[in-house]
């Protein structure tokens, strides 16, 4: 199928996009992460920042693969969907018609309800160590071990999510599909939906495939302690055991969307994914769980997908259902801001798609601008230009200030909070060679980066580290944008 064109608002956005996540990357002392963003079914955009190793300070490029965690459960679940496609399972059978050696009230629980987080399967099992690198990960005959005790719950009460449901969704498919998990999943789900840099777990990545280093937070370890992220994770990878590249999990999500052309599932199934079962009792946020799927609230800003979280990394991808657009933010720490991150992804593809492309009289009103107080960005778009905090996670939030362009160096001030600056003029002072050097919004000027650092070490000579609490820096960080 041919691709429709491009709108012209879309290239901007784009190339805004990797230069505010260098900032956040900086600002927030992140080691890495890995972006990909599917605009309907085509990837319009693939990028990596950071490091993939601090201990060697090697750069994290776009095909550095990841432990992607929980996202392996809507790889589970499309399997299982496929299978109930072929009549070979059905969502209301009891689990205990295809897998035997169950704890008998386990046994009469629904597929359905184990695809749902609603059978009342324990979590982890009593010793859940596997997810702190305390103990290897559970082999088939553990797992069934522990799914042949009496469970927490009775199925059908509640939202209680389950690694260990997901592995009994493993045995089911291995019962049904007469091969081991791996091998079926790899056939009938990864390659039939064109991905080439995803496996099922560690043992499948091929040696060639570069594979980024997960690290700790750096609290309280004084620095990032690196986690090698290579455990097999054996009978919970369906749960858990994926490796991937940002780019081949973004096409996969995209092509769960109820309105992809191009699936592995049928249009039915793939609604039937998204639709909300549960939803979390205890969350302030409108969340819950389909199958195989996580999603928010109805409303603009719907999504649906999955978040990952193993040891080392952190990971999210979100399909946002009104503007079409997938964004999969993979991130190398275990206090990466992956969720946060896709939110802010998405906010700047809206404003953009919003206003528009960029005025021509506008380009030149465009940058990063410091006062002691931290980054400005003005970033143009349509018939105006948006002043804007690259610090925040949420760049564009409705509440921007923009600025009415008059000429090359003159504007105005039209619409702020009123406990800024509105009604005033805006203005560009340029060097002797044509270029911006000063930024003035108001009353107040703003300098680039190194000018601002310069005055403000003139300024405040003599007390620099005065009252600075101590820290271990930590090598590696990425670069200053």
């Amino acid at each position: 199928m041919k691709n429709k064109a491009k709108p012209a608002w879309l290239q901007p956005a784009l190339a805004y996009i990797p230069d505010w996540l260098a900032f956040q990357l900086e600002r927030h002392q992140q080691v890495g992460c890995a972006v990909a963003i599917a605009q309907g079914q085509e990837l319009v955009a693939e990028f990596a920042l950071g490091s993939a190793d601090l201990s060697t300070g090697k750069r994290l490029t776009p095909r550095h693969r990841f432990r992607i965690a929980s996202h392996s459960k809507s790889f589970t679940a499309a399997g299982v969907m496929l299978l109930r496609e072929q009549g070979k399972v059905g969502l209301d059978d009891p689990i205990g018609r295809h897998v035997s050696g169950l704890h008998k009230e386990l046994a009469k629980a629904r597929v359905g309800e184990l695809l749902s987080h609603g059978a009342g399967v324990i979590r982890d099992g009593e010793d859940s160590g596997q997810f702190l690198d305390r103990r290897p990960f559970l082999s088939r005959a553990e797992l069934r071990a522990d799914l042949a005790r009496k469970q927490p719950l009775a199925p059908g009460l509640q939202l209680k999510y389950s690694n260990h449901g997901y592995g009994l969704l493993g045995l089911l498919i291995e019962e049904i599909g007469g091969t081991e998990y791996p091998a079926w999943i790899t056939r009938h789900v990864i390659e039939a939906a064109g991905l080439r840099e995803t496996v099922p777990d560690m043992p499948q990545l091929p040696r060639t495939a570069p594979m980024a280093k997960g690290h700790s937070t750096e609290f309280p370890f004084g620095q990032r302690l690196i986690v090698p992220g290579d455990n097999v994770c054996h009978a919970i990878a369906p749960a858990g055991g994926f490796v991937s590249t940002a780019s081949d999990v973004a096409r996969f999500f995209a092509q769960l969307a109820p309105d992809s052309k191009e699936s592995v599932l049928s249009a039915a199934s793939r609604r039937e994914m998204m639709q909300r079962r549960w939803r979390d009792p205890c969350s302030t946020l409108e969340s819950y769980y389909g199958y195989g799927t996580m999603m928010n609230g109805p409303g603009p800003k719907e999504w649906h997908g999955h978040t990952g979280g193993l040891q080392g990394f952190v990971s999210r991808t979100s399909r946002f259902a009104e503007s079409g657009f997938t964004i999969t933010v993979l991130c190398n720490s275990q206090d990466g801001w992956s969720y946060q991150w896709v939110d802010g992804i998405h906010s700047v593809l809206s404003a953009f798609q919003r206003h528009g492309a960029p005025a021509r009289k506008n380009a030149a009103w465009s940058g990063r601008w410091w006062s002691m107080w931290g980054a400005s960005d003005l970033v143009p778009m349509g018939k105006v230009v948006l002043q804007v905090a690259p610090a925040m996670s949420m760049p564009f939030d409705g509440t921007n200030t923009e600025l009415s362009i008059a000429s090359k160096d003159r504007g105005l001030i039209a619409k702020t909070s009123g406990y800024n600056s509105p009604g005033q003029p805006v203005r560009l002072v340029r060097d002797r060679k044509g270029q911006p050097a000063e930024l003035w919004m108001g009353g107040t000027k703003l300098l680039p980066k190194a000018a601002m650092l310069a005055e403000a070490h003139q300024r405040y000579r003599g007390t620099r580290g005065a009252g600075k609490a101590a820290r271990t820096p930590a090598a590696g960080r990425p670069a200053p944008p």
